[in-house]
């Protein structure tokens, strides 16, 4: 062992030993419990940042803490490649998303190595690997013989950029969540999952989740969105046909004066009379422009167009106007929404907008509320009015009794509905994995048969950046014969989206190498769910949600038997830097490459995990790097000099300890009970590294060291503080342990427990109070009695002063804690 801690020695030492010994590699093991620890695994961008140290050092700390507490740990790691950025990097540099991607992960691969995480590269896989992508392409065509797949008609969020389909959950704002380019309507033909057949299940289940964060589960119940209501049939005046509302408040049912359809009904043409029509269609033609999500925000100014036509409201008879709202979305209920302009505030706005009437039905207990003075709807619980046999009764009491009233009279049925919409898998780019579908003039949507899989996507495309995406033009795929009646036809030209590769690479990782399909079902029953999952927020109502419904899905198709991938959720924090997140636009990014070459891996990692709890944000600080780099050099020269000292003596005689020692091992137990439950319990790796830079400083100050009954407790701590640092900084704890004495490494020492009756304090501080004000505070025996404690007390020197000439009218003991003295 070096006399001086160099890094870098160090760390490719350990790396060359860990890949050369395949230390990470894991195989079933039914022997023992299995845990399987998993970090989202990264887009191949170039180079990885500081989110990434500080999320796959958490991840790894977990992995490394389990096996030493002897489980058989599955820690994998893979790249999530396909995607718009290699595509446009292409376009940009005129070279190809596939080497570009490769050469990124190559670079990528290296950087995560050098970081010493303890992942099994052997069953390293890529998502535009054809050897992943075949396996998703017969997925497909089962899911499309059970329904569960499907092409349908309708309007899609459209980024003209990336010239491309978004789904709901990838617009930000009005904007491409990858470009920021504002999103428009387009109408086109879309292949979508059928999750909607899911989401009761995955409603119900966000309760069997307590492992989650709440904050994720409460934004998934949110997207899901379940509802109970009435649908309700309006007839239209002058046609045969009926506008069909969902409400959830048919009890403002009376109240209803307008109707609200969104631009893209496909009523909405159909109701316009002829006068209105140009003013209507250049209505539509400007909502097309304008994101649903920013549609539905309350700050967004509410619009609308007048059909001209009527429909008639079922229970007042009440002719009502029927307008086009641009706040009304066609993927909500049914696209069209009786309007209570006194009870729902977007009516109001509305209503008082394009001066429409408003009745009020319902009353604040004891007011009278006046339509023409009200300024905003009332939209709490109160008394019914203006309802016919209704009035009188309790707002939410009438819910109940309306519909049924409804139901009897044919004129509508309670119904569940779900904000939840399918979602639709069509790209229209290149660098994704191609839909295994043929279209036949003469047989129509032809599946690919399974033998003929996979489709590969073809290499010799050329990139311009312009006409969406190159597979439309490249003849030699695009033009094939029907599998079914021979004649030529044409190739799906759509790629699958992204989310659809990240649904189900956790199952994969279960059997890398299997051959036979997808997932190898009695390897994936040995190691799934998924123990411990680690990744952001922003993934809360993507790729979170469709994972959780590829499983199910996949579980109904036979490849699984567990209904959740994920048992337990961490969503980490994000690194800040200047107040700000890290990033290049903000010019405040920190390079891991040129910190760790300056520092090491081992105090990237220790900072990352000791300046926050994993869930909040981290401050970075040069600092704190500094000082990690520090405390690593402090307990590497600790080591050097306690050799002499250490290794050559037997066990721990507790009997025979000097007062010294028996403060010293006690201080060593107490840390391996906070350190352990840190780890295991909370996660609170910052606490944790704190308890043992304080055992630190204890054997630090412990004397005198070359006693000799005292080598086997700074034996004792020396090697506990080693093992408990190993999770945290694997190569410098491997380096001390082997200068130490010992042989195959920290796993093989396994995590060091601790002896109950050592970690028992001896003495306890009590605080002093007189007259309930602290006056001082006394160390006592953990067996002291209270009139031990009362003498201790009276005779402390910051205590006498506030009893001097005073009369003593009672003592107060809370057992333990404090005690109060009362004088007069």
């Amino acid at each position: 062992m070096e006399e001086k801690y160099i890094p870098r020695n160090v760390e490719e030492k350990w790396q060359k030993i860990w890949e050369e010994n395949k230390t990470y590699k894991v195989t079933e093991d039914p022997a023992k419990p299995k845990y399987y620890l998993l970090e989202m695994f990264p887009y191949p961008s170039g180079r990885i940042h500081m989110g990434h140290v500080r999320n796959y050092s958490i991840g790894d700390v977990v992995g490394r803490f389990k096996r030493l507490r002897g489980f058989n740990v599955l820690h994998p790691m893979g790249w999530d490649a396909f995607g718009m950025p290699a595509e446009n990097a292409a376009i940009q540099n005129k070279s190809h998303p596939a080497k570009w991607t490769y050469e990124n992960i190559a670079y990528m691969r290296s950087q995560l190595k050098k970081m010493g995480l303890s992942y099994d590269w052997d069953r390293e896989l890529a998502t535009c690997d054809v050897e992943y992508y075949k396996w998703e392409q017969k997925m497909f065509l089962e899911m499309y013989e059970k329904g569960l797949a499907y092409k349908k008609t309708s309007y899609v969020n459209w980024c003209p950029k990336c010239e491309t389909v978004l789904a709901n959950e990838q617009v930000e704002d009005g904007a491409c969540w990858r470009c920021d380019s504002e999103v428009k309507q387009k109408e086109l033909e879309q292949w979508f999952f059928r999750i909607t057949d899911y989401a009761e299940e995955l409603l119900e289940n966000t309760g069997n989740l307590p492992g989650w964060p709440e904050r994720v589960l409460t934004m998934q119940r949110n997207w899901i969105g379940k509802s109970f209501g009435c649908e309700i049939d309006f007839p239209v005046e002058g046609h045969l046909s009926k506008v069909r509302v969902f409400t959830t408040r048919q009890d403002t049912l009376y109240g209803a004066t307008f109707m609200s359809l969104a631009p893209e009904h496909p009523m909405a043409l159909e109701l316009t009379t002829p006068d209105r029509l140009a003013e209507v269609e250049a209505f539509i033609d400007t909502v097309k422009k304008t994101d649903k999500i920013r549609r539905t925000a309350e700050d967004f100014e509410k619009e609308g167009v007048f059909t001209g036509s009527y429909c008639i409201n079922p229970v007042t008879n009440r002719r009502m106007p029927v307008y086009l709202a641009n706040f009304v979305l066609l993927d909500y209920g049914t696209g069209a929404v009786m309007a209570v302009p006194t009870h729902d505030q977007r009516d109001f706005e509305f209503a008082k907008k394009y001066d429409l009437p408003l009745q009020v039905v319902i009353q604040p207990e004891g007011e009278t509320l006046d339509p023409a003075a009200m300024t905003a709807a009332y939209t709490e619980v109160g008394t019914m009015a203006n309802s016919g046999p209704f009035d009188g009764l309790r707002s939410d009491e009438a819910k109940e009794k309306i519909a049924d009233y409804l139901a009897q009279e044919g004129i509508g049925t309670k119904t569940v509905n779900f904000r939840l919409r399918d979602w639709g898998i069509s790209r229209q780019r290149y660098w994704g994995n191609p839909i295994p579908v043929i279209y036949c003039d003469i047989c129509g949507v032809v599946p690919v048969p399974e033998k003929n899989l996979p489709v590969v996507l073809p290499m010799d495309v050329e990139f311009t950046g312009e006409g969406g995406s190159p597979l439309k033009k490249l003849d030699s795929f695009v033009n094939v014969p029907c599998p079914q009646c021979g004649q030529m036809a044409c190739r799906e030209t759509d790629t699958m989206d992204t989310f659809v590769q990240s649904s189900w690479y956790f199952l994969r990782y279960c059997s890398p190498d299997f051959a036979s399909g997808p997932i190898d079902k009695a390897r994936a029953a040995y190691w799934m769910s998924v123990d411990q999952y680690i990744g952001g927020i922003e993934h809360a109502v993507l790729h979170l949600l469709y994972a959780r419904f590829f499983t199910k899905a996949l579980r109904d198709m036979g490849y699984v038997t567990v209904d959740e991938p994920f048992t337990n959720l961490l969503t980490q924090g994000m690194v800040i830097k200047d107040g700000a997140k890290m990033s290049k636009s903000k010019g405040n990014v920190v390079d891991p490459d040129a910190l760790i070459n300056r520092y090491g891996a081992d105090t990237a990692r220790l900072f990352s995990l000791f300046a926050a709890p994993p869930e909040k944000d981290l401050d970075w600080s040069d600092q704190g790097v500094e000082g990690s780099f520090r405390f690593l050099n402090r307990v590497w020269r600790l080591v050097c000099d306690l050799q002499p000292f250490v290794g050559k003596v037997g066990a721990v005689d507790a009997t025979s300890l000097s007062d010294e020692a028996r403060v010293l091992r006690r201080t060593v137990h107490k840390t391996i009970r906070k350190v352990t439950d840190d780890i295991d319990e909370r996660f609170h790796f910052n606490t944790a590294i704190a308890a043992i830079m304080e055992l630190v400083n204890a054997i630090y100050a412990f004397e005198p060291k070359n006693a000799p009954g005292n080598g086997p407790v700074l034996t004792e701590a020396i090697e506990s503080v080693v093992l408990m640092l190993s999770p945290f900084v694997p190569h410098v704890a491997e380096e001390l342990w082997e200068s130490l004495g010992h042989k195959g490494g920290v796993e093989a020492a396994g995590w060091p427990s601790f002896d109950p009756a050592a970690a028992v304090d001896e003495e306890f501080l009590i605080v002093v109070q007189v007259n309930g004000k602290l006056r001082g505070k006394v160390t006592i025996a953990v067996d002291a009695t209270e009139e031990q404690v009362k003498a201790a007390a009276f005779a402390d020197e910051k205590v006498k002063p506030w009893l001097e000439g005073k009369q003593l009218r009672k003592a107060i003991y809370v057992p333990g804690k404090l005690l109060n003295i009362v004088v007069g």
